[in-house]
């Protein structure tokens, strides 16, 4: 298991957990990051990881992608 920011680019990943205080995990499941959903990193720029999830494209921050477990 590995942070989300540690992913290829490219690769696509299942998401094992999601860490973090209760209101950080709340957001993150609105934007789609649930256990067993698979995640690909379509680019890292900036601090900024953007990745396709749940045919979305969606852009979080270093620190949340740090807490988004792969």
């Amino acid at each position: 298991m590995m942070p989300l920011t540690l992913a290829d680019i490219g690769e696509e990943n299942i998401i094992k957990r999601i860490g973090g205080k209760p209101d950080i995990k709340k957001h993150l499941e609105d934007l789609g990051f649930v256990a067993g959903s698979s995640v690909t990193v379509v680019s890292a720029i900036g601090g900024n990881v953007i990745v396709n999830i749940k045919e979305s494209r969606v852009a979080v921050s270093r620190e949340m992608a740090q807490k988004i477990m792969v």
